[in-house]
């Protein structure tokens, strides 16, 4: 087994808990890494191909062995129908939970979802007249169960282009109009990218990343876009609230359920059975002092969003988690969870709960929620994990935890300013603040866990450019403590000086990964207020440490919506010289902007920073030279 360093992570719980691990015998993700060592070149470059049963092809890149596949494809069109399926598998994934989402408004309305309610009546009329759904002399459940009809149009092939494409500035709308990808359906864009890739289809690779952009689009602006609307309306739109992180947050004396994943209609219902008098009261005959909720990966931020609960991890630290020896049960739902910690659970105590019917686990009791019995199934769970108190063994909870702030939405922003983006203008355009950049995506056991992403967003605020972050960097980000009004201190003077003034952290949580479309909805009224398109802010976007497919779509559709976007690992597209400079340069003279790879952050931060001051100088405001 790997020996645990500042190697593999640079955060105090987790260097403590993989020595732990180690010590209980637990093989980890980076163990397994290690294990596939070397992992295949013809993978990494984007040259292999399985798509039919002709093969498996690959194209060797040395110009020594084979060119083409068995069907001829070479290695354009390899690397590009490769590319181009993540971008499907993505944004299938992340517009899959909008749909759950819009199917529990419906269940809402029809009375057939006990203990959901409509939390913010507000929201849901503004969305239906963005729908044209009729909201005057109508109650909320009417409005509910036609707006979750309209948007299940959305899903489908019946319009001309997904709805919430208008929010787009109309200069980035024409740009999708112009070259051909305003998406029409999430479904449909979706469907026709697998169409397209199947062989003997589409074999032009500049074609097929257009429809791969278009796909992007249709889960940016449509699938992720519903998901965190509809979270709104159901949960409450987010607001700052205090909290904390890390291992810490775990307690001795209570009930700790864990909750994993990224579907906030399961973590909702457990967190209200938590606070249930009944369950509370069988926890202390048991010998707890109470019921502890945490979070890791995207259902915790969901949670702390809107109820502050606190996270003890992000994706890397799940398996560590567990080797606390603390967590009474663990509850996932899907997405980014290892199939591994159900074997890592085996070793403690901890019960492991799966709970949606797409995504079963092995070594987990399956669980399965649905509007119409959740209410019930939370109840019945969470007593389960306070039954299992008692079989705790020995305790390992290496560190206090840290203070943060979380739960930053646009509105929230927004009425900070005094409930107009001015204020946020006036101090880019004096150069208090030279820019903004959106840090998301996940851990990567190929780069130190946490380094890419918080080295990263020291470098930026320290050069007085406002970061906000999702998903699992924004638990990187706040067990580095940058999320608590002090943090101001690591900031560069301009940027103090206006975050001192709004009483906010230099670096602000957004939410989940599904919230990455918060930043679409905020730079899209910054290049509103300023008459021009959002490729011409001085903004970018980055994914220091991404590993998914839903990260390429996230990136994809970025691009695409006119943000500069760089990476930290390399996409598996290197083996195609036109579909790299395509994606590197190219694309600015299709959308506006690019990619950017570099794996090390402190280089990464320049390369930022040079694109936020040529932004500033093309806006005829003051630019800086950087170093």
């Amino acid at each position: 087994m790997l020996t645990p360093d500042k190697q593999i992570s640079i955060t105090s719980d987790g260097i403590k808990l993989l020595k732990k691990a180690k010590e209980d015998n637990i093989e980890t993700v980076w163990d397994r890494h290690d294990a596939q060592q070397p992992q295949c070149g013809f993978c990494e470059m984007g040259l292999s191909c399985r798509i039919c049963i002709m093969g498996p092809c690959r194209i060797d890149p040395f110009g020594e062995g084979p060119q083409t596949g068995v069907c001829g494809a070479d290695a354009d069109i390899i690397v590009a129908r490769n590319l181009c399926r993540m971008i499907a598998a993505g944004a299938a994934a992340h517009s899959d939970h909008g749909r759950d989402l819009v199917e529990v408004l419906e269940a809402i309305s029809e009375g057939k979802a006990p203990g959901y309610k409509i939390r913010d009546e507000a929201k849901l009329k503004l969305l239906a007249g963005e729908y044209g759904v009729e909201t005057k002399d109508r109650d909320a459940l009417s409005i509910a169960g036609d707006l979750a009809h309209s948007m299940m149009e959305d899903y489908g092939m019946r319009r001309k282009k997904v709805n919430l494409v208008s929010r787009a500035p109309i200069q980035r709308q024409k740009v999708w109009e112009k070259v051909g990808i305003t998406p029409r359906g999430i479904d449909r864009e979706t469907s026709e990218m697998m169409h397209r890739t199947h062989m003997g289809v589409d074999n032009n690779w500049q074609s097929l990343l257009l429809q791969g952009l278009r796909n992007a689009l249709s889960d940016g602006w449509g699938g992720s876009m519903i998901a965190t609307e509809v979270s709104d309306i159901l949960f409450g739109v987010p607001s700052p609230k205090p909290t904390m992180v890390n291992a810490g947050v775990l307690k001795e004396d209570q009930v700790n359920i864990v909750v994993h994943g990224h579907n906030p209609v399961v973590s909702e219902m457990i967190s209200l059975a938590c606070q249930s008098p009944e369950l509370l009261e069988k926890a202390k005959k048991l010998g707890a002092n109470g019921i502890n909720i945490a979070g890791v990966c995207c259902t915790g931020n969901e949670l702390l969003m809107r109820r502050g609960i606190q996270m003890a991890g992000n994706h890397l630290m799940t398996e560590l988690i567990l080797s606390t020896g603390a967590v009474d049960m663990m509850i996932v739902d899907y997405q980014c969870i290892m199939p591994s910690i159900g074997k890592v659970a085996s070793s403690y105590h901890t019960r492991m709960i799966s709970t949606s019917d797409k995504a079963k686990f092995p070594g987990m009791e399956h669980h399965e929620f649905h509007p119409d019995n959740a209410q019930k199934k939370a109840m019945t769970i969470v007593e389960m994990a306070i039954e299992n108190f008692a079989n705790r063994k020995e305790l390992f909870i290496p560190v206090k935890p840290q203070e943060a702030v979380g739960g930053f939405s646009v509105e929230t922003i927004i009425n900070a300013l005094g409930g107009t983006a001015d204020p946020l203008i006036d101090a880019i355009k004096q150069g208090k603040i030279r820019g903004a950049v959106g840090i998301v995506g996940c851990n990567n056991p190929k780069i130190t866990h946490d380094y890419g992403h918080v080295t990263l967003t020291r470098r930026l605020i320290e050069n007085d450019i406002l970061v906000v972050d999702t998903g699992c960097v924004s638990v990187a980000n706040a067990k580095a403590g940058f999320k608590v009004p002090s943090a101001i201190e690591m900031a560069g003077p301009g940027l103090k000086e206006i975050c001192g003034a709004l009483g906010i952290p230099p670096v602000l949580h957004l939410g989940s990964c599904v919230d990455n479309v918060r930043i679409l909805v905020l730079v899209s009224a910054l290049a509103n207020a300023l008459g021009v398109d959002i490729s011409d802010l001085p903004v970018a976007g980055s994914a220091p440490e991404w590993y998914s497919e839903k990260a390429v779509t996230i990136g994809v559709y970025c691009v695409a919506s006119g943000i500069t976007t760089h990476l930290g690992p390399m996409p598996p597209v290197t083996g195609s010289k036109n579909i790299v400079e395509l994606l590197t340069s190219g694309l600015d003279d299709v959308v506006g902007a690019t990619f950017k790879v570099e794996p090390d952050p402190e280089k990464a931060a320049l390369l930022i920073r040079h694109h936020i001051e040529k932004k500033r100088a093309g806006l005829g405001l003051d630019a800086r030279g950087v170093e």
